[in-house]
């Protein structure tokens, strides 16, 4: 079943394989998804704004415009959850994808359970970033503006921050290790991602003023991963 209960969540296919594009769309429907198949970059973005969908599938290799770019001007105006295909598997690609707001990235030639899986994970954990706002201390995070602020002035974040905060104040107290970070965000390869997630944690302290001896928030927890502290206000 579709994840947002008895509505049918609505697909949005941007692929220009005209055969992956209709496997796809028997395999989702289905699954009572409601799927909509765009061939190019132009199609899809203006599908974004007729209709917007719940989630995205979105190949990197279309034929004006790449899928980075298409995902850039995604996050422009839109939090719709993206997934990503590609035949490129290099772990720079794949970077790069979840740097500009994708939350999943499966390569090419995949299962399309596996695809349906991913979807699936998507899609409940942008339901449930759909509270209001919570507070940890002097921080506040607003999942319907996408917003962060700290001691009431306002953080810039990169999409791939955003997501990162998000686990750790939804976490707040318990040690995630490296494996639990990247399965609460977007179930990359640990092999290939650990190195990546020791970075964005580093951005992320950053913006937060956080103090590597005594941090205010994340700590690190030697052996095991990380832990987020402060106390919760609401």
């Amino acid at each position: 079943m579709a994840v947002s209960g008895s509505a049918r969540t609505r697909v949005l296919v941007i692929d220009d394989d005209q055969d992956l594009g209709a496997l796809l769309a028997r395999y989702l429907r289905g699954f009572d998804f409601d799927v909509s198949i765009a061939r190019d970059d132009t199609d899809g973005l203006q599908a974004l704004e007729r209709d917007p969908p719940d989630i995205v599938i979105l190949d990197v290799m279309l034929p004006e415009m790449d899928g980075f770019a298409v995902c850039r001007k995604v996050r422009e105006r839109s939090r719709v959850p993206i997934v990503m295909l590609t035949a490129r598997g290099a772990v720079d690609d794949r970077v790069v994808g979840l740097e500009l707001g994708a939350d999943d990235y499966v390569s090419k030639p995949f299962e399309p359970r596996e695809l349906m899986a991913r979807m699936q994970a998507v899609l409940r954990r942008s339901a449930a970033m759909r509270e209001k706002r919570v507070r940890v201390g002097p921080l506040e995070m607003n999942w319907t503006t996408s917003t962060v602020r700290l001691d009431r002035r306002a953080l810039s974040l990169t999409p791939a921050e955003f997501e990162l905060l998000s686990v750790f104040v939804r976490n707040r107290g318990r040690v995630l290790s490296r494996d639990r970070i990247l399965d609460e965000t977007h179930g990359i390869d640990l092999d290939a991602y650990d190195r990546s997630i020791d970075v964005l944690v580093s951005r992320l302290r950053q913006k937060l003023g956080d103090d590597s001896k005594q941090p205010r928030f994340i700590r690190t927890i030697r052996g095991a991963g990380y832990r987020f502290t402060g106390d919760r206000d609401e």
